[in-house]
């Protein structure tokens, strides 16, 4: 009772904080999944109103802070669906109607479709994963969540490492950033996580093709774990500074594919253990320290995306004990 009370306290001051941040479009809408997940609807629904309140004429969702990204407003799509289904607003169902318009008929993007992150920048950037495949599969529109889950990776993935660069410039045909950034790779184990959980299962060809894109996406960045169980802030670079987000977004990848039935049960001791490590770095306050911090993301520090994805994991464990295919221990990591 005792382990469960804290645990309990320490998840609510994690709330506390991350409610207490300033928030970019993709910020919002990346907590508001979260609370989604952790089972806080009331919370998520008033995030998915201040979403709606922020939105542009052209349908693009919190853009109180950001007047150029193009996939990130995208993040805020699948709460303003709960809102819409839970509240019967039918302002909301028409806001996420012109937030999903927005991505298959307005947003920039390659000659192949692939959707660029920002406007009139031409770039493909990892971060995108998270941001709109998800949204477009919870939204029913399937096969575009497929083909920007195959079309992201054509551009960005390098099989040698098993890992995918950070962005891709359209124009010049080059990276503009070529690193194995390691909260990008989570964005994309995380977001094709998320795609997985919205496809139908008659698409069993898509499923399973993007299964082993995440598992190998696993592979490749749990080669470079360090020993504390967190890794380097680009994955390959012992150089750059000890990061926590990514531990963090690939323990939920886990819980999630194994609870799931789509992920082999020997990861659990790596999520469990990486999942150990993190509650490490909550401080008191409940701020989830040594993530890429806000607001340039180049430093550790703290940021809502390192909350967000503390509420994801702990949803994501939580179910999995749940489910009767997970069998492994119950206990909180100790405080």
């Amino acid at each position: 009772m005792k382990e469960t009370s804290e645990k309990e306290e320490r998840t609510a001051r994690v709330i506390r904080a991350a409610l207490a941040m300033q928030r970019w479009p993709w910020e919002q809408g990346v907590l508001a999944q979260a609370l989604l997940d952790w089972g806080d609807a009331e919370l998520a629904v008033l995030m998915a109103h201040e979403a709606v309140v922020n939105q542009y004429k052209d349908g693009r969702l919190g853009m109180k802070y950001d007047r150029g990204a193009a996939a990130d407003p995208a993040s805020n799509g699948e709460p303003v669906l709960f809102a819409a289904k839970t509240t019967g607003n039918a302002k909301y169902r028409t806001a996420a109607q012109r937030m999903l318009e927005y991505l298959l008929y307005r947003a920039p993007r390659t000659r192949d479709r692939v959707l660029f992150h920002n406007e009139n920048q031409g770039q493909i950037w990892v971060d995108a994963y998270f941001m709109a495949p998800p949204f477009l599969a919870v939204a029913g529109e399937h096969e575009e969540a497929v083909l920007q889950v195959e079309g992201m990776r054509r551009y960005l993935w390098d099989p040698a490492t098993r890992l995918f660069h950070h962005q891709w410039d359209d124009d010049r045909k080059e990276f503009s950033r070529a690193a194995f950034w390691g909260v990008g790779n989570g964005w994309a184990a995380a977001g094709m996580t998320r795609v997985l959980g919205s496809l139908p299962v008659t698409m069993r060809s898509e499923r399973e093709r993007i299964v082993g894109y995440v598992e190998e996406t696993l592979e490749g960045c749990l080669a470079h774990q360090r020993t504390d169980s967190l890794f380097h802030d680009v994955v390959d670079d012992p150089s750059t500074f000890v990061e926590t987000n990514l531990a963090q977004m690939l323990a939920y990848a886990i819980y999630r594919g194994v609870a799931g039935g789509w992920l082999n049960r020997t990861y659990l001791s790596r999520a469990d253990a990486m999942r150990e490590r993190v509650y490490e770095m909550v401080d008191e306050r409940g701020f989830v320290q040594g993530v890429c911090a806000a607001p340039t993301f180049d430093y550790p520090g703290t940021a809502p995306e390192g909350q967000a994805f503390f509420l994801f994991m702990e949803a994501a464990h939580r179910d999995a004990l749940s489910q009767d295919s997970v069998s492994h221990s119950t206990r909180a990591p100790s405080s």
